[in-house]
């Protein structure tokens, strides 16, 4: 599967503010807290579930797998989005492990796979 996804009980409001301050534990700040679902209203669609998509970068990782590879920033930065859907909040990421191994490059395997076990413990923590 390229992604990570799990559901909880909250609301997409409350999981989305549990995500961010687990985040922000494990050092990754959350640069844009994106609603589509005000969005895609504001243009005249109507999208009725509650969707957020917040983009999410740990500068020190950011850098690290950028000095190696500066295609590595076409991944960048990492997604989190936190979703209604059939009544229930879903927190879901592409697990950055699939996105770097399109790079065929060890070393950055490896700063995925931490990212990745990082940010599945924030995910789970917020749910």
């Amino acid at each position: 599967m390229f992604h990570y996804t799990v559901q909880t009980a909250k609301a997409v409001e409350e999981a989305t503010q549990s995500l961010e301050e687990s985040l922000k534990e494990e050092g990754f700040g959350v640069l844009w807290n994106f609603d589509l679902q005000g969005k895609l209203q504001e243009k005249g669609v109507d999208f009725k579930d509650n969707y957020k998509i917040l983009e999410v970068c740990n500068p020190k990782e950011a850098e690290k797998v950028l000095s190696r590879d500066k295609l590595v920033g076409n991944f960048l930065p990492c997604k989190i989005t936190v979703f209604e859907e059939e009544n229930k909040t879903n927190i879901s990421m592409p697990k950055p492990t699939v996105l770097i191994d399109f790079m065929n490059d060890d070393t950055l395997k490896e700063i995925a796979q931490d990212i990745e076990q990082r940010m599945i413990k924030c995910i789970d923590q917020a749910s």
